[in-house]
């Protein structure tokens, strides 16, 4: 079989409504060199020579987008291209139409309306995001396209085609971590067809932003896809000025032939300011703990500096190659390397000690007021981070023994190197600018200092090499009946380096070296049955490790601590309708993390309560109702987390652990009320949680709605919509720390105009 057989054989195995769809949006393409006087004849010909078919652009047609539909039914975040209902997980979808339908332009802001989410606050500013209580951020579980993306930055949406949220253990195809689970950033590709779209948004607070999507078709079966993107505001409704832009390009070619390649360049940059938080306050001196609560403050409100900022810069080229030896087995292999910046300047806001206060007493809501006093302290983070990674991912389905299987296969390889910079204080020869107070009543006062005088040195660096290779096999030992069994080896490797110097002097410099060396195993084994097409129920068992290197956490105090380990078990399904356009998905969960550690980098303690476990269920429900009525609905329900085992100094044993909400969840839904107008709304919902180290106060539930309208101009040409977010203005604590929050954004208002050409 020739190169050419083996093409029309892999297009011959496309749906058939596949390729009807394709027929249509093909001759879509195609008005302006077909006429209708010639089309039938065109059609009738091509139906008796196999060898003139568009092939190429029938499949081109059929490969579905995240702008197409809320709902998705395949993913890559098994690593191979699977069916949604053999991942045996919680999976949760955010594609690039609901992303635009809720005005999300970050991806943090599309986890915060997921479920089994929450957010921690730390000290240099990053966010650690946790899946039903266990760590995702701080153990870098965030990855684009499948390969890890470690460092802390402001992601952005503009190249997303959507976003996976995978809940529970996923070491065996991601590696070390994955413990909580693991979100994939799905990124837009070249497409077979000519599309372009240009989305400009104005918003509250002067907010500005324009978004280029630019996809092109050169050849028969190449491509190329530009996306281009600014945005500006005063105030992002949480204190933080945005200025930001980003742009991304990827070309195909060979498109869905044997050998396909991919070439892709990302850029973004960040300029933004940063509301570091804040304080929490009792409401009275004689309340107790329990009583500290929010301060009533604009969610806007912002105190820190003029000159506080928080820059960023994320870079990356990535190749990537598909061989697809027959339509049932392909290899694909990627490889990406990316650099990081971050430049953090600002501070935690507090109030002021009673002795500055008006009337010399300490503050509570009591006395809270405009002449309040706030203090500004000092928090800088300034980093720079370089990876590499490589993977080869083998995807194979074919007849052994009498069975059918499914086998995934491959390995992968990472570098990263990080390097971490401190200021000089004033004993050993730096300059520290001193930070005026504030009151309450002086919102955005523009006190300024000038951050160019501070000195800056490295403070530690690492080095870290990881190897990983998996290999699982989804085997059909009976109709209706599979088995998944899989096994992944990691091997790591980190040199670290910590650089101190006299606290009153600028040298000589010492430095401490340190090693992580460690292998590990992880395992994965499911059942699921599947009686039809429509039903698909699975229970599933998972093992997971996290090393001590993980991120920013390493340091000379844990480099023996073992890795943690954990265990995910779940009993889920996925019920389809009968049209198949909605899909609901559950999965009982019960996840235990053994040996659990946390380094806290303030007060260099390593933390390790031993064992917590937390227990839910989890239920997503996404597609259409019917055809005007579409919806995205994801709950948690976790009625049941605990620290079993707890060492001095961390949360306490027997105690809810921190961050772990009883219910957090999210339902949007557009109604298409005539070829003109539709029309949306949701709710996010999370219940009180506490901030970590479990200080005995929580922060309040909370409820936010959001509305949506959109009117159609010219179909599929131009349309505008109107976006209402936090309709009721509602303050509440959406990233959470000890000593103070950070809020959610408050009232939004947007309109969107959308021109497709």
């Amino acid at each position: 079989m020739n190169r050419n057989d083996h093409k029309r054989k892999v297009n011959h195995l496309l749906p058939l409504g596949a390729l009807a769809a394709g027929f249509g949006l093909t001759q879509v393409a195609m008005a302006d060199t077909v006429t209708p006087a010639t089309a039938p004849t065109q059609q009738t010909t091509a139906a008796s020579d196999e060898a003139a078919l568009p092939v190429v652009r029938v499949k081109a047609a059929a490969e579905k987008q995240g702008k197409d539909s809320y709902q998705a039914t395949e993913t890559r975040i098994g690593k191979g291209k699977q069916d949604i209902r053999d991942i045996p997980q919680a999976l949760t979808v955010v594609t690039e139409k609901l992303i635009d339908d809720r005005n999300l332009d970050n991806v943090k802001e599309v986890l915060k309306n997921t479920a089994g989410i929450t957010f921690q606050a730390a000290e240099g500013g990053e966010e650690d995001i946790k899946i039903h209580g266990i760590s995702l951020q701080s153990t870098g579980d965030i990855f684009i396209d499948g390969m890890r993306d470690p460092a802390f930055y402001d992601r952005d949406t503009f190249f997303l085609d959507k976003v996976e949220l995978l809940r529970g253990s996923g070491a065996l195809m991601f590696g070390r971590g994955s413990s909580g689970g693991a979100v994939n950033q799905v990124t837009k590709h070249a497409q077979l067809a000519d599309q372009n779209q240009v989305d400009v948004t104005v918003a509250s607070h002067n907010g500005v932003r324009a978004v280029a999507d630019l996809n092109q078709r050169v050849g028969e079966s190449t491509a190329w896809r530009i996306a281009a993107m600014a945005n500006r505001a005063d105030n992002d409704g949480a204190g933080n000025s945005i200025k930001k832009s980003g742009i991304a390009a990827n070309v195909r070619t060979g498109i869905d032939e044997q050998d396909e390649f991919g070439l892709t360049l990302y850029s973004l940059t960040n300029r933004n300011g940063m509301n570091y938080g804040m304080p929490w306050i009792r409401p009275s001196l004689t309340s107790p703990t329990e009583a500290i609560t929010l301060i009533p403050t604009d969610p806007t409100a912002y105190y820190g500096m003029a000159s506080d900022y928080n820059n960023g810069s994320a870079r990356y080229i990535m190749a990537d190659h598909t061989h697809r030896f027959s339509p049932d087995m392909e290899l694909v292999t990627k490889v990406r390397s990316a650099s990081y910046t971050r430049d953090q300047r600002a501070g935690t806001v507090r109030f002021a000690a009673a002795a500055q206060q008006p009337g010399k007493v300490a503050v509570t809501l009591d006395t809270f007021g405009p002449n309040t006093v706030l203090s500004r302290g000092t928090q800088l983070k300034v980093q720079d981070m370089q990876t590499i990674n490589a993977q080869s991912d083998l995807s194979a389905k074919f007849n052994f023994g009498g069975f059918a299987h499914n086998l995934q296969t491959g390995f992968d390889f990472s570098q990263e190197k990080k390097q971490v910079y401190s200021t000089l204080s004033a004993a050993q020869g730096g300059i520290v600018p001193v930070k005026p107070t504030t009151t309450v009543g002086t919102v955005d006062d523009g006190a300024w200092i000038d951050e160019t005088l501070r000195s800056f040195r490295t403070n530690n660096d690492y080095v870290s090499k990881g190897y990983g290779a998996y290999v699982q096999d989804l085997v059909e030992i009976a109709p209706m009946w599979k088995v998944l069994a899989g096994l992944r080896y990691d091997k790591l490797k980190g040199n670290y380096n910590v650089y101190t110097i006299p606290t009153n002097a600028a040298g000589p410099v010492t430095t401490l070296p340190y090693q992580m060396n460690i292998g590990e195993w992880s395992k994965r084994a499911a059942v699921i049955f599947q009686p039809n097409e429509r039903l698909s129920f699975h229970l599933m068992g998972a093992t997971s490790f996290n090393t001590s290197g993980d991120t920013y956490s390493l340091s000379a105090a844990n480099q023996n601590i073992p890795p943690e380990q954990s265990v995910n078990v779940e009993l889920g399904g996925q019920i389809d309708s009968e049209d198949g356009k909605l899909t609901t998905r559950f999965g009982i969960f019960r996840a235990t993390k053994l040996h659990e550690r946390n380094t806290d980098p303030l007060t260099n303690l390593v933390e390790l309560s031993g064992k917590r476990h937390a227990a839910g269920i989890d239920i997503d429900v996404t597609g259409r109702i019917t055809p005007a009525l579409e919806i995205f609905t994801t709950f948690t329900w976790m009625p049941v987390a605990k620290i079993d085992i707890a060492a001095p100094g961390s949360e306490g044993q027997g105690t809810r652990p921190s961050l772990t909400p009883k219910y957090s969840g999210s339902v949007w839904s557009t109604y298409k009320l005539d070829s003109r107008w539709r029309v949306g709304a949701g709710l996010t919902t999370r219940g009180e949680q506490q901030p970590n180290r479990n200080p005995g106060f929580f922060a309040p539930a909370f409820t936010v709605g959001n509305l949506m309208a959109e009117y159609t101009i010219r179909e599929d040409e131009m349309i505008v919509r109107l976006n209402v977010d936090n309709v009721t203005d509602k303050l509440y604590a959406d990233t959470l720390y000890t000593g103070h929050y950070v809020p959610g954004k408050g009232r939004i208002v947007s309109l969107t105009g959308t021109y497709k050409f």
